[in-house]
């Protein structure tokens, strides 16, 4: 069969004309220039895409279809273009109404063509290399020291140059300091307003780093700081606490912890404890140093420690004063364990809910009458037997806990001897008396009858009560200060009247 039978029988395309296909040659034809040039010119008839004639591809009156390669680039080109079509619409439905836009021009297939309908507004000029309105940095000073020449020359002194400079530098101050962007501004700031605000911002650091370390060092309200933490911790893994529950109580001078306790080889602890953790702050409480350096069982150590070791004094004053009272058997806390400024004490209260004070509880007359004669009783016993006046005894350091008036705080208590001590039982005598008479106790006594009471000095009590009663007390005062001094310097038996602590106080840091 011949070629033309061949291409008769051939089927028609649905592309089109199918063109003829090339005659069999020989080796030399195929080497042969005029071949090779021919091939060439064929395949420059086919343009491509990056070729400006390649336009003729976007049109819509391109009816030469027989070639595979023409077709195939054009169902390429108008896919792209759909493509694109599809994630402008995503783009505009993604953004919204938003302010800020996010672009997808980097996902597009042909970016940019003829007929984008996207404007410039829709990429916002914070994505471009160059912004318009960003000040132009400071030309730096040749290390010549200027610039130019004759009458145009420019020292580094030069008034603008520096204030360009000034502003520039201001990106190098800390974080914290917020200098502001200065968009489109060509600020210029003064050497004296520079070198000022650098003053500022290097007071502020050190102010800062100052406060910082202070709340790192010293108690915070909560009484948690990293010191007063380890502690705890330690208790719980030494197994003297099995955990810490939360806080009962703050005051001016500790904060109270509830507690589970654990194990001590000393002595057993009680189910539930609590701890007071005296607070390292000197702020709420400043007047300390009035109840304890002129006690004479603390005066020595007291002149040689600093502030903040005060406290642990402070917290060792309250567990020797609380011996006292438990062995005179007055109601109160029992010291399981002393810890720095930490005192683990029993406590006073059931399953976790703490006894009220006898501010908050309602009582009925006849438990009140018993509680005010309670509380003279106990006065007596501190005063009479364990040879110390509460300082600080009102309403809020009384609890009521199964039906009987437990005594706390006692870390103020002094001495009588003390310089004010009896000044402080006279303070105390008036807070119970005005307490028990505003409940309504026929029975309470006066502040004067009171005071008489517990201490068995009979001071007469004259027209002018308060201020006669007062003047002799203040003498009293004077003759048991002259008196003590006179026998000398007085040591103060720990270990035979107090009883040592079931765990020794740390040697100071």
């Amino acid at each position: 069969m011949d070629q033309t039978g061949v291409a008769a029988e051939t089927p028609k395309s649905p592309w089109g004309s199918v063109a003829l296909a090339a005659p069999a040659c020989s080796l030399a034809d195929v080497m042969s220039e005029q071949l090779a040039r021919q091939l060439d010119e064929e395949s420059n008839a086919f343009p491509t895409l990056t070729d400006p004639a390649a336009d003729l591809l976007l049109s819509d009156d391109v009816s030469d279809t027989t070639s595979d390669l023409m077709l195939a680039q054009m169902l390429q080109m108008q896919f792209d273009r759909e493509f694109d079509d599809q994630l402008r619409r995503e783009e505009k439905k993604f953004n919204g109404d938003s302010k800020v836009s996010i672009s997808f021009e980097n996902y597009r297939m042909v970016h940019p063509y003829e007929d984008s309908d996207s404007s410039e507004d829709e990429v916002d000029w914070q994505d471009t290399r160059h912004d318009p309105y960003r000040a132009d940095k400071p030309q730096t000073t040749p290390r010549k020291g200027f610039t130019g020449k004759g009458k145009n020359i420019t020292t580094k002194h030069d008034e603008v140059t520096c204030g360009r400079k000034n502003t520039a530098r201001m990106d190098n101050f800390a974080p914290e300091v917020h200098v502001g962007d200065g968009l489109g501004m060509d600020l210029k700031l003064s050497n004296q307003v520079y070198n000022s605000l650098k003053q500022h911002c290097y007071s502020e650091q050190r102010r800062s780093a100052r406060l910082h370390e202070k709340k790192e060092h010293s108690t915070a309200e909560q009484a948690v700081d990293p010191r007063t933490r380890l502690l705890m911790y330690k208790m719980v893994n030494a197994g003297v606490l099995e955990k810490i529950n939360g806080c009962i109580s703050t005051g001016k001078e500790s904060v109270v912890f509830h507690a589970d306790g654990g194990s001590l080889e000393e002595q057993p602890v009680p189910d539930e404890v609590v701890l007071k953790v005296f607070k390292t702050t000197l702020n709420e409480f400043k007047n300390r140093d009035r109840y304890i350096k002129d006690d004479y069982r603390f005066k020595e150590r007291f002149s040689k420690l600093n502030p903040r070791k005060v406290i642990r004094l402070w917290a060792e004053k309250e567990m020797h004063n609380l011996a006292r009272m438990k062995k005179a058997e007055i109601p109160c806390p029992e010291v399981v364990l002393l810890k720095k400024h930490i005192l683990v004490l029993s406590f006073i209260g059931k399953d976790h809910v703490p006894a009220p004070k006898l501010k908050d509880v309602t009582l009925g007359s006849e438990d009140m009458k018993n509680a005010f004669y309670q509380v003279l009783h106990m006065m007596q016993l501190m005063y009479q037997e364990c040879n110390l006046v509460h300082a600080d005894l009102s309403e809020y350091n009384m609890l009521w806990h199964e039906g009987k008036v437990w005594l706390i705080d006692v870390s103020q208590s002094v001495e009588p001897t003390h310089p004010h001590g009896l000044e402080f039982l006279f303070r105390d005598c008036r807070n119970v008396a005005t307490f028990f008479q505003k409940r309504g106790v026929s029975e309470a006594m006066s502040v004067y009858e009171l005071f008489n009471a517990v201490t068995g000095l009979n001071i007469p009590v004259g027209e002018e009560e308060e201020a006669e009663f007062i003047s002799e007390i203040v003498a009293l005062e004077k003759r048991n200060e002259d008196h003590v001094q006179k026998r000398g310097k007085k040591t103060f038996p720990v270990s035979s009247e107090d009883g040592d602590p079931p765990l020794k106080p740390d040697a100071d840091d």
